[in-house]
């Protein structure tokens, strides 16, 4: 996708597609314990689209917030998403596999240290360090499941994401 200024109406319909692909894959795994692919698209659609991906973060979040309600945890979205999003821009340049997988591991990994801060505001460090602690086992599953997810799909998805883009782009 071009990196022009201007929004275009391919550029909305690219970014609704984003949105409806991380949506209804995290709708689809959501039995799961804390395997998701909601990391990979997040990534993924951050390469694809650039700085477009500014519009996919905010719609997911809401989104989620309208199907599930805005609970705390709709606060933690709304930092962390975008924080993945950020550190996948400044690394973009790369097309390496590897870096990408580690992004996606540690991400998991820290995800719940990363909001527990929440917590902080309303019962102080304990309660923060302790919500933290109580979930290492499930950050456990979420950086393994993320490092695998992206080592093995980064780039046959990369491949069709390219070619669906490059198509496009016959203007």
């Amino acid at each position: 996708m071009k990196e022009n200024k201007k929004l275009t109406t391919r550029d909305i319909a690219f970014i609704g597609m984003a949105v409806a692909v991380i949506e209804a894959c995290k709708v689809v795994m959501q039995g799961l314990p804390n395997i998701e692919v909601t990391t990979f698209f997040v990534m993924m659609f951050t390469l694809v689209l650039g700085r477009k991906m500014l519009f996919v973060v905010p719609a997911f979040t809401l989104i989620e917030g309208c199907l599930f309600g805005f609970g705390i945890w709709w606060v933690m979205y709304l930092y962390a998403w975008p924080v993945l999003a950020l550190v996948t821009w400044f690394v973009r340049k790369t097309d390496s596999v590897m870096i990408y997988s580690l992004i996606a591991g540690f991400f998991g990994l820290f995800f719940g240290a990363l909001c527990s801060l929440p917590y902080f505001f309303i019962g102080g460090f304990s309660m923060m360090f302790n919500w933290w602690i109580a979930g290492i086992p499930f950050d456990l599953i979420h950086g393994v499941s993320n490092f695998l997810i992206m080592l093995l799909l980064y780039k046959p998805v990369r491949r069709v994401m390219d070619r669906i883009l490059q198509n496009g782009n016959t203007q």
